[in-house]
């Protein structure tokens, strides 16, 4: 009798496939602001979530009031954040898109005004102001792909912080393992051939090959459903 293959079981998404929420602080998000409006915070701190590559600042202003966003690079404690339109085009301050120069270097950009922040989020990440067409502004995303978002989206100056922790050594599979293991990825990743053939349809045999076609329907089973899922086509294109 065969066991339930790894995707039918993360399928379900019981609590070990799901991302860990010990250790989450808050939703990153740009405060409700009335557009018109430039309010002055300050970095009370920057702190580690996890899960998260990009560190958090922690912004309060003088009535009190506090927000929480991804730190721009060389961001330091103290520093003080301009967020609206009349904010100047230094790195860390929030402005909407529509009035940054061309070439300007942003992340954490709005798709459209007041959703708190959509795109370019990650770790070491930006994008490029690209031109103004109209009430639309185009933005080269960190893929290379130029994308119009409107104007009045509002985006962070400059790189977001954290870009280096990639190139730091795991060292160790426990420590790739609580890596993977905050992000509720899939890892380590095995082949189905290396497997026995209880644990996956491709496994067991005298050598490490399918033997069955790799390609399966659309309305197969979920404990045969592996390799090419309805593909119109496999291997190699002439």
């Amino acid at each position: 009798m065969g066991k339930r293959i790894l995707p039918q079981r993360r399928g379900k998404g019981a609590p070990q496939f799901r991302s860990a929420t010990k250790g989450k602080i808050v939703p990153l998000k740009y405060p409700q602001l009335d557009p018109s409006v430039t309010k002055e915070y300050r970095v009370k701190d920057i702190i580690h979530e996890r899960g998260r590559g990009v560190p958090i600042a922690v912004l309060v202003a003088d009535d009190g009031s506090r927000a929480f966003l991804p730190a721009a690079r060389q961001l330091e404690v103290g520093q003080s954040i301009s967020i609206g339109p009349g904010a100047q085009v230094k790195d860390g301050n929030v402005l909407p898109i529509g009035s940054m120069p061309e070439g300007t270097l942003i992340f954490n950009i709005e798709k459209v005004l007041n959703d708190g922040g959509k795109f370019v989020k990650s770790a070491g990440t930006y994008a490029i102001v690209m031109g103004h067409e109209g009430n639309m502004t185009s933005v080269k995303m960190p893929s290379g792909k130029k994308v119009l978002i409107p104007s009045t989206s509002r985006a962070t100056v400059g790189i977001a912080a954290g870009g280096g922790a990639e190139e730091k050594p795991f060292l160790k599979a426990g420590n790739k393992r609580k890596f993977m293991r905050s992000r509720a990825r899939k890892w380590p990743m095995v082949r189905g051939v290396a497997m026995a053939a209880v644990y996956h349809p491709h496994g067991g045999g005298r050598h490490q090959h399918p033997g069955k076609p790799t390609t399966v329907a659309r309305n197969t089973p979920p404990g045969r459903k592996v390799g090419h899922i309805a593909a119109r086509k496999t291997g190699r294109g002439k």
